[in-house]
Formats: C-alpha cells, sequence, structure tokens
C-alpha cells in the first residue's frame, strides 16, 4: 500500500431499501486483500465510505490489511456486502464476499 496515487473524492451510494426476505443480516463477510497501488489513506477513506465505520475502525482493518497481507471488514447479508466490496473497488482494491 505504499503508492503515490492521489485519493479520488469518493460519494457514498445511496442505502436503498432492502428486501429483507432476500437479504438476511449476517451470513456473509467482505474480505480486503493488501496491494502495492493504494495508499493507507485512500483504504481508510473508502472503509469508512463503503461500511459507514469510524475512522478508528477504518484504521485498524487498514493495518490488518497492510500487515497480515487481508482483513475482514464487514458482516451482513449477501447483498448489502455485494453494496459495500462494490463500493471498495472503486479504488481498485481486490476485495470479496464469502460465506461466513
Amino acid at each position: 500500500m505504499m503508492s503515490v496515487i492521489t485519493p479520488e473524492r469518493v460519494v457514498r451510494p445511496e442505502q436503498t431499501e432492502r428486501d429483507e426476505s432476500t437479504n438476511d443480516s449476517s451470513g456473509y463477510i467482505v474480505v480486503v486483500y493488501d496491494n502495492d497501488h493504494n495508499t493507507i489513506d485512500q483504504v481508510i477513506h473508502i472503509l469508512m465510505v463503503a461500511t459507514a465505520c469510524t475512522q478508528d475502525e477504518a484504521e485498524l482493518e487498514t493495518w490488518e490489511v497492510h500487515h497480515l497481507g487481508k482483513s475482514v471488514v464487514h458482516h451482513s447479508g449477501r447483498e448489502e456486502c455485494e453494496r459495500v466490496a462494490g463500493t471498495i473497488r472503486t479504488i481498485g482494491i481486490r476485495v470479496e464476499v464469502v460465506e461466513e
């Protein structure tokens, strides 16, 4: 995560109403992987935008990504996790949604 790419302003997508019958509140996770393209500040910012977490939480998750190679950054239903992963992908980070 040591690139000189300038972070672009990322706007949080509007949350849409979700059909609770198709989007359980748990069961899936979002995993973010380390790369050599994004800065630490970019990752912290996108995690806050995508998951609405605090800066402290985003910093901890970013530390895990940088030092451990990956981090679980969100727990939710499949549709919510796919939305979060899609937002994180906008800055080129490898991310996947997996069942817990």
